[in-house]
């Protein structure tokens, strides 16, 4: 059996590093992911996905990454049974991020990319008759 999941989405807000009593880095953060296909009305749905990650790699989402961010997650799905201050039965859903990586440009580079400039001939290369091509 197999649990993998991967997720490109943006943050929807700034991680905060905690630890645990015994010194271990943890952070949990949320994950807006677009959704395939828009709906009735024309406009693009998002998931709300909830992850955690632990140590390094909770150090490294919260060095690098801000609000806004777009972030790659790999991981695994991970649910947990808990009683809730009413005494209800709740599930958790949660993504338990493995590895993270860069998905978009640079924050300095973050500026729409320019239009290349398009290619012309050097002078006189575009100055022949029909009779002159090999085809």
């Amino acid at each position: 059996m197999y649990n993998k999941a991967i997720l490109i989405g943006r943050l929807t807000t700034n991680p905060e590093m905690k630890r645990t009593s015994s010194g271990v880095s943890v952070v949990s953060f949320t994950l807006a992911v677009d959704r395939r296909f828009s709906g009735k009305d024309g406009d693009r749905k998002a998931d709300f996905i909830n992850c955690t990650a632990w140590r390094g790699t909770a150090e490294f989402i919260c060095k690098h990454f801000g609000k806004g961010d777009p972030l790659g997650v790999e991981g695994s799905i991970q649910t947990r049974s808990y009683e809730d201050k009413n005494g209800n039965k709740r599930t958790a859903v949660e993504v338990v991020a493995e590895n993270v990586f860069f998905v978009g440009s640079k924050k300095s580079d973050a500026r729409e990319p320019e239009e290349p400039e398009a290619s012309m001939p050097p002078k006189g290369q575009d100055d022949f008759e029909d009779d002159d091509l090999p085809f």
